[in-house]
């Protein structure tokens, strides 16, 4: 997935709201830009941080600039924009980059399910069942290079996985797919100590059959976009 304009660096000075932040760029000038991700963003919003916004010249929107990374004095990444792992997911589906799901010709996204409910993608392919497939955004990371999900309670999130296992019940496949916007990451994890409820749920979906995928990804200034698969920890400590 590759950015629809070039970015340019800063300095973050607040992230304001959930939707809104304040950085100064390299040359000086201060601006307000989107920010696309509705949660927590621990460790992402430090002012001071080395951020990457996006410009662009629509008329329409009230905001010149959408913040999309964060780069680490490491030379790590993270994408903050919560729409980009479909994209990059999207992406790789449709190009068959991703051997666990490989098998299917056909990838429909958005496509109504469950309660009130859209599944990001559809997969379907003569001879397999269809397999529903879910996509979470993973940038928190607090020890070593294991990202967790999620970094704020989702009952939404819960609920896509009680959907999920309601597909693997009706005879379909069901996938959790973690795409961790980071790049500095080894394996993930849940945040249980953040929303003991989705941990719960996540370990009842696994035991129900939805498989969890997680894979990270490679980010520079130009884009974002699929790299390797990681190992999903599930502890039974929080299935009640």
């Amino acid at each position: 997935m590759q950015f629809y304009a070039p970015l340019v660096p800063g300095r973050l000075i607040r992230r304001w709201n959930r939707f809104l932040c304040e950085a100064v760029l390299d040359t000086g000038e201060i601006v307000r830009a989107h920010c696309p991700n509705p949660g927590a963003m621990l460790g992402l919003k430090d002012p001071g941080l080395r951020v990457w916004l996006e410009p662009n010249d629509d008329p329409k929107r009230k905001l010149r600039y959408g913040w999309r990374l964060v780069e680490f004095d490491d030379g790590h990444w993270a994408g903050i924009d919560t729409a980009v792992p479909n994209r990059v997911v999207g992406d790789a589906l449709r190009i068959r980059e991703i051997p666990e799901l490989a098998g299917y010709s056909a990838v429909r996204p958005e496509v109504k399910y469950g309660t009130n409910s859209r599944v990001d993608f559809l997969l379907s392919e003569p001879g397999l069942p269809d397999a529903y497939v879910e996509v979470k955004n993973v940038h928190l990371l607090r020890s070593g290079t294991l990202a967790e999900f999620p970094d704020c309670v989702t009952v939404r999130g819960a609920k896509h996985l009680r959907e999920l296992s309601a597909m693997v019940v009706s005879g379909h496949r069901a996938v959790m797919l973690y795409l961790v916007q980071r790049t500095d990451c080894t394996a993930m994890t849940m945040a249980a100590d953040l929303d003991p409820g989705y941990a719960a749920a996540a370990v009842q979906a696994r035991n129900a059959g939805v498989e969890m995928l997680c894979y990270d990804t490679a980010i520079d200034v130009q884009g974002v976009t699929l790299r390797h698969a990681l190992p999903v920890q599930v502890s039974t400590a929080y299935s009640a």
